[in-house]
């Protein structure tokens, strides 16, 4: 009888405690779920000036941009050949989106680039492709790597050498397109597509 009367009180007791402890959790969590100061503001980005890049090389650009306080920071090749620029040193700044001035710091900058040895365009020609979508564009003149990424990606692309040397027309964006089929304005369901090319610095 006194065991059970003993076992009996230490249950209620351990009770009692876990009773306690879950109430003392609970109230620390409601006071701990509030809200602090300002947990629910958006940090705001600064303004900085950024400089103007354009003649600079690509890696010093961008250092020069990290150091005014943007990170954001992408580049394109400004012939629209749709070239990667892999080693930043080899590359030049012909103009930049935005332009040189105070913008806010989460602002996107992007440098339309050329190779060290080649002349800035007169007008910057690196924008991304647009969709072919149903009519088939005209790409005389453009890199094979620029008609590939405007063609939907389940389009059939035969690229062919124009010069008739049949070579391989492995660096898409070192060649140019001279003729298509089908022709630019046709329209587009499904049908595969030849291109045939020569490298940019040949005549087709």
């Amino acid at each position: 009888m006194i065991q059970r009367t003993a076992v009996a009180a230490v249950i209620a007791a351990a009770l009692f405690i876990l009773t306690a402890c879950e109430g003392g959790a609970g109230s620390g969590g409601g006071s701990d779920s509030k809200p602090g100061r300002g947990g629910n503001e958006t940090a705001k980005a600064e303004s900085a000036s950024l400089p103007d890049m354009a003649g600079k090389g690509l890696q010093s650009a961008q250092d020069q941009a990290q150091e005014a306080g943007f990170s954001r920071l992408t580049s394109h090749d400004a012939l629209g050949r749709g070239r990667m620029q892999a080693f930043d040193r080899n590359w030049k700044v012909c103009s930049q989106t935005p332009k040189a001035g105070v913008h806010s710091t989460d602002t996107k900058v992007d440098f339309a680039t050329v190779k060290l040895e080649e002349d800035c365009p007169a007008k910057d020609e690196g924008a991304s492709p647009e969709a072919a979508g149903d009519t088939m564009p005209d790409f005389e003149g453009k890199a094979v790597k620029v008609a590939r990424q405007a063609l939907d990606r389940s389009t059939s692309i035969t690229v062919k050498d124009a010069s008739g040397q049949d070579r391989m027309v492995l660096m898409e964006s070192n060649w140019k397109v001279c003729g298509q089929e089908p022709a630019a304005g046709a329209r587009l369901d499904g049908q595969p597509v030849t291109l045939t090319a020569v490298k940019f610095e040949e005549s087709c």
